[in-house]
C-alpha cells in the first residue's frame, strides 16, 4: 500500500501521521470488502505501507486516478476541518492494497515522505 500525503498544505507531522493512517484504515477496510483475497495475503504478509510525498490535490487526483484505471483499491480523505486545514481539504490518499507491480507503475517515482 502506498500513502500519498500532501506536503503543499504545510501540515504538522503529527497531522499528516493521522491523515496517512485514515487514509490506509479506509482503503483496507475497503479492500477487505471488495476483495478479501488481496486483503488477506496482504495482512499475513505484513501490511506493507510506504509513505509518500505529494505536492498537490492536482497530483493526488491524478495518481488515484490512475489507479483506479488499473483497477487498484483507493481511498481519499478528506478532513472535517476541525485543526489545522479547512473542511473537506484533500489531506491525503491511499493506493492498495494490491500488487506490488500495479501500485509501482503510479508510485513509483514519487519522494519518501
Amino acid at each position: 500500500m502506498s500513502i500519498l500525503v500532501r506536503t503543499d498544505l504545510k501540515m504538522s507531522r503529527g497531522k499528516m501521521v493521522a491523515q496517512g493512517a485514515h487514509a490506509a484504515v479506509g482503503a483496507a477496510l475497503i479492500c477487505k470488502d471488495q476483495k478479501p483475497d488481496i486483503f488477506n495475503s496482504w495482512y499475513a504478509q505484513g501490511a506493507a505501507k510506504i509513505a509518500l510525498k505529494v505536492n498537490s490535490e492536482t497530483e493526488m487526483i491524478e495518481l488515484v486516478k490512475k489507479a483506479d484505471s488499473l483497477g487498484l483499491i483507493t481511498y481519499i480523505v478528506e478532513d472535517m476541518g476541525l485543526t489545522e486545514v479547512p473542511p473537506g481539504t484533500k489531506t491525503a490518499a491511499a493506493i492498495g492494497p494490491g500488487p506490488e507491480s500495479k501500485i509501482d507503475q503510479v508510485t513509483g517515482k514519487l519522494k519518501l515522505l
